[in-house]
C-alpha cells in the first residue's frame, strides 16, 4: 500500500465498492499485477480489505470519492460494484462529475441492458467511456478467474482489455474467457441471457434429481453417484458437479440429507424475468427458459400450495411406473432427455442472443460467447465446446439445433425423452422444463403447426386477416354476412386500405 504522498495517479484500475463481489474482485485485480484504487461508502470495508488481504498485491485505498479519483492513472478506469438500481445510477453521476472525457466508467452489476444503453448514451454526451460489464461466477468466480462479457465502446476495450485478459479464467486451452461482446449494453444483454440459460439448466437438473428422488425413490446420496457418473460424459458442467456434492452433503444438526432440510422455494434476482421478457418483446421463443422462471415463481406460492395440501386434488401419488423397463434404463433415459434438453435450452438462448444483436445492431460473435463461458461462469460445460464449434465452422445460418452434431445427439435421444416425459406425466412428477423443451423440438420440426386455427379465430373474432396457401397476398373473411364461407376480401398490400369483391 502506497503513502498518502505517493497516491496521486498510480492506480491502473479502481474499484468501488467492496462487499463480497467488489472485494473479491479488487483481491484478484492485485494478485495479477493491477494497482487497485479501492473505495467503499462505509470505510470499514476498506480498512478490513487492507487488513486481511493488503498482502496479496499493491492496492490505493481511499476515504472520499475524490481521493479515489486522485489516484487513478489517466485514463482513468473504474469498475462499480455495488447495488444494482438507484444507488448504482447515483454512483455513476457522481463519479462523472469528477471524471474528464476519455475516463472509463465500468457497471459490473447485473443492470438490465435498456438501462445501461441509456447510460452509455447520457456518459457518451460527456465524452466518457461507459461500459456495461457481465461477470459470472459468483464470488469465488470474481477471486479465482469469472468469465467477463464487457460491452461498451471499442475504444473502452483498448484499456480494459489486458486488465481483464489478467484477471479472467483461463480455459483448458489457456484462453480467457473475456471477450468486447459489443456496442453499449451488449455485455448486459449476454449476461442477462446466460443467466435465463442458468436457470433453465438448473430446473433441467433439479427435474432429473425429482424423477429419481420421488418417482424411482432412491436416496440423495445414491443420486450424487449418478450425478458424478453423468459428469464424467457429455453433461460434464459445473452445475453438474455441484450438484453431487450437494446431494452428497448430510446436514450436521439433524443428520438428514441436507436437500431435505432446505426450504423449497427457489428465490430470483430478476435476470430470468428480463430474459423472458426480452424473448417475448423480440420475439423469440424460449419455453425452457420460461418454464423455469415460471417453476420458480410457483415454487414461492407457499400459500397456495399450502393450501392445495388440505384438499383432495386428483392425481396419482409421485411415483414412476417402470412397466418392464429395468431402474437402470430409465435412469439413463433421464440423462438423454437432460441432454437433449438442455441443448434445446441453450439453443433457444443463442437465439435471443442472435435477435438482439438484429434489433440493436450489435456485432455479436456467438462462437467467441461459448468459447468465454467454458470456464469460470455458472453454466460452463464441456458441450460449449461443440457450440462453439458450430458457430465458428461458417455454416450455422440459423438454430443450434440445425447443426449436424446437435441434430444427431437429439436424434438419438428422442426416443428416451418422449419416454421420460410421459411417464412423468403418468407419474405425476411435474416436469416442465422436459415437457417445454420436448414440444419446442416438436414444434420446430412440425411442417405445419395449428397457428393456422388460432389466426382463423382471430379473422373471426377480431377481423385480424390471415395469408393463405395458395395465393400471395393478406384476407379476411366477412364472417357475418350469410354464406361467408364464399365471401372474402383481398389487399396486396397490408397499410392499404382494404379493398372488398363478393362472389354470389
Amino acid at each position: 500500500m502506497a503513502d498518502d504522498s505517493q497516491k496521486k495517479g498510480i492506480a491502473n484500475i479502481g474499484v468501488i465498492g467492496l462487499a463480497a463481489m467488489g472485494a473479491a474482485l479488487s483481491r484478484n485485480l492485485a494478485r495479477h499485477g493491477n494497482t487497485v484504487a479501492v473505495f467503499n461508502r462505509s470505510a470499514w470495508r476498506t480498512d478490513a480489505l487492507i487488513k486481511d488481504h493488503g498482502d496479496e498485491g499493491t492496492f490505493v485505498p481511499s476515504k472520499t470519492l475524490e481521493d479515489f479519483v486522485a489516484t487513478l492513472k489517466r485514463p482513468r478506469t473504474a469498475i462499480i460494484m455495488i447495488k444494482a438500481g438507484q444507488p448504482t445510477e447515483d454512483m455513476i453521476h457522481r463519479l462523472a462529475d469528477l471524471f474528464e472525457p476519455g475516463d472509463i466508467i465500468i457497471d459490473g452489476g447485473n443492470t438490465y441492458f435498456k438501462d445501461t444503453m441509456r447510460r452509455e448514451k447520457e456518459m457518451a454526451a460527456r465524452g466518457i467511456h461507459f461500459v456495461g460489464m457481465g461477470v459470472s461466477g459468483g464470488e469465488q468466480g470474481a477471486l479465482l478467474g469469472p468469465s467477463i462479457m464487457p460491452g461498451g465502446p471499442e475504444e473502452s476495450w483498448k484499456t480494459l482489455g489486458p486488465i481483464l485478459e489478467s484477471i479472467a479464467a483461463k480455459a483448458p486451452d489457456g484462453t480467457p474467457c473475456v471477450t468486447h461482446i459489443g456496442e453499449n449494453g451488449a455485455g448486459h444483454f449476454v449476461k442477462m441471457v446466460h443467466n435465463g440459460i442458468e436457470y433453465a439448466d438448473m430446473q433441467l437438473i433439479a427435474e432429473s434429481y425429482d424423477l429419481m428422488r420421488r418417482g424411482l425413490g432412491l436416496e440423495p446420496s445414491k443420486i450424487a453417484d449418478i450425478f458424478d457418473e453423468w459428469n464424467k460424459g457429455e453433461l460434464n458442467s459445473y452445475l453438474i458437479q455441484i450438484t453431487s456434492k450437494l446431494l452428497r452433503h448430510v446436514d450436521a444438526k439433524t443428520g438428514k440429507p441436507f436437500v431435505d432440510i432446505v426450504v423449497d422455494q427457489a428465490e430470483m434476482k430478476g435476470t430470468g424475468t428480463w430474459t423472458v421478457q426480452t424473448a417475448l418483446g423480440l420475439p423469440v421463443p424460449v419455453p425452457s427458459i420460461s418454464e423455469a422462471v415460471f417453476a420458480r415463481g410457483l415454487s414461492e406460492r407457499s400459500v397456495q400450495r399450502e393450501e392445495a395440501q388440505k384438499v383432495t386434488m386428483a392425481g396419482p401419488a409421485p411415483h414412476i411406473d417402470l412397466k418392464g423397463m429395468s431402474q437402470s434404463e430409465f435412469i439413463e433415459d433421464i440423462r438423454k432427455a437432460l441432454y437433449a434438453s438442455k441443448i434445446i435450452a441453450y439453443a433457444q438462448g443463442f437465439d435471443e442472443i442472435a435477435e438482439g444483436a438484429r434489433q440493436y445492431g450489435w456485432k455479436i460473435d456467438l462462437g467467441a460467447v461459448a468459447r468465454i463461458w467454458r470456464a469460470g461462469c455458472i453454466i460452463r460445460a464441456q458441450f460449449l465446446n461443440r457450440i462453439s464449434d458450430a458457430y465458428d465452422s461458417g455454416k450455422m445460418t440459423s438454430s443450434l439445433v440445425f447443426d449436424p452434431y446437435f441434430a444427431k445427439s437429439l436424434a438419438d435421444a428422442q426416443t428416451a425423452w418422449r419416454t421420460v416425459v410421459a411417464q412423468a406425466a403418468l407419474g405425476g412428477v411435474p416436469a416442465p422444463a422436459f415437457s417445454s423443451s420436448l414440444a419446442y423440438y416438436d414444434g420446430l420440426r412440425s411442417k405445419r403447426l395449428p397457428a393456422a386455427l388460432i389466426q382463423a379465430q382471430r379473422d373471426y373474432f377480431g377481423s385480424h386477416t390471415y395469408g393463405r396457401v395458395d395465393m400471395p397476398g393478406v384476407y379476411h373473411t366477412l364472417w357475418a354476412t350469410k354464406e361467408c364461407n364464399e365471401i372474402q376480401e383481398h389487399h396486396t398490400e397490408y397499410a392499404s386500405q382494404l379493398k372488398f369483391t363478393k362472389k354470389n
